[in-house]
């Protein structure tokens, strides 16, 4: 649903403004993941419940096609000359922390009310403090103006009939570069973040509350360092950068998951905390690298698209390979490898991607 998403809500943003439809995917994604807290459960609705929660985790990713592009795009086009990447980092900044508030609320969930309370009922409990969240969200998104770049664009020109159309026919190795990138930040993501919850709770055994809390503080780690790399891509260029962060998720994530299955918490924890060192320097660099590979006329659609694109053959396939890896070699160290290749191939799209830090948004 991501790229469906992405291209509605593109077409959307061409014509209504990016500040408009920031509006509608916050009050979309908040709705729908609050409402997941008031599902019914398959002992009482039998199969209802979970094809409701199916149609609402499409409902979701339906409105996230547009959400992380459309604020990327905002943020480029808002910042000043020679500052996109420092200003650009804030983006994944938001998603670091939004990732470290959400494991402290499951951690503080779980510890209060136990194994059983949040198995019976506890778990409705995170998705409900959505509800709140997104009130608070959409006051903050109100006040804001509309990106002076789309502005400028609104001023001069009418906005494209078919902006995918064009986005294929005039820019379609952007759309190759952007997709490439993106599937290599998402399989880093996926791998540097999610499974490695996964791996430490399901398969190497650690407490979850205890692994729930250290997420929360390498979440907040990250985001502290977005900024810097974010800052040091405006000086040093985008790829230069970019290709620190893959190199890194090459080299760390084998020895690192090794670490981490020492049977020590401490270990675990800096274990965690070195592999995910690449995460702040991709995240952060990846975001407006993107919106400098379109032009504003289609740079809504054609990021959504592209990067929504990457992201379900990094973030959606990956899972599902890595799980089907496991089950037939019994290697746990399976999806490193898989971060790894996403790595290697993400270095070899940015051979082909053009310095674009000190150059103007067209």
């Amino acid at each position: 649903m991501r790229p469906i998403g992405g291209i509605v809500l593109g077409r959307l943003g061409h014509r209504i403004g990016r500040r408009a439809v920031l509006l509608v995917t916050v009050i979309g994604m908040g709705v729908a993941t609050g409402a997941i807290g008031i599902l019914p459960v398959a002992a009482s609705a039998g199969l209802a419940a979970p094809l409701l929660l199916l149609l609402i985790r499409l409902v979701q990713s339906f409105f996230a096609g547009g959400e992380v592009t459309g604020a990327a795009a905002y943020v480029a086009e808002s910042a000043p000359a020679g500052r996109r990447g420092f200003f650009g980092a804030f983006t994944p900044v938001g998603v670091a922390i939004g990732g470290a508030l959400a494991a402290t609320v499951c951690g503080l969930t779980s510890s209060m009310l136990g194994g059983e309370a949040m198995t019976a009922w506890g778990w409705r409990i995170p998705f409900l403090s959505a509800i709140p969240m997104v009130m608070i969200s959409f006051l903050v998104r109100k006040r804001v103006e509309e990106s002076v770049a789309f502005q400028q664009f609104q001023q001069h020109s009418e906005p494209p009939k078919a902006p995918l159309k064009e986005v294929f026919s005039l820019h379609t190795p952007a759309v190759l570069k952007v997709l490439v990138l993106s599937f290599g930040q998402n399989v880093g993501y996926w791998v540097g973040l999610v499974f490695m919850n996964i791996y430490m709770t399901t398969y190497l055994k650690y407490d979850k509350t205890t692994v729930y809390w250290i997420m929360a503080l390498v979440s907040l780690t990250m985001a502290v360092l977005m900024p810097f790399w974010g800052g040091l891509s405006d000086r040093l260029g985008r790829r230069k950068v970019l290709a620190i962060g893959f190199v890194g998720y090459t080299v760390l994530v084998v020895p690192m998951m090794m670490l981490m299955d020492q049977q020590s918490i401490g270990l675990a924890f800096l274990a965690m905390l070195i592999v995910a060192l690449p995460m702040p320097i991709v995240q952060s660099v990846g975001y407006p690298t993107y919106a400098e590979q379109f032009p504003t006329r289609v740079r809504y659609s054609g990021m959504a698209f592209s990067f929504n694109l990457g992201a379900i053959l990094g973030g959606g396939v990956t899972p599902y390979v890595a799980t089907a890896l496991i089950g037939a070699t019994g290697n746990l160290l399976s999806p490193a490898y898989l971060l790894m290749g996403g790595s290697v191939i993400a270095l070899l799209g940015l051979l082909g991607v053009r310095e674009t830090a000190r150059e103007a948004l067209r």
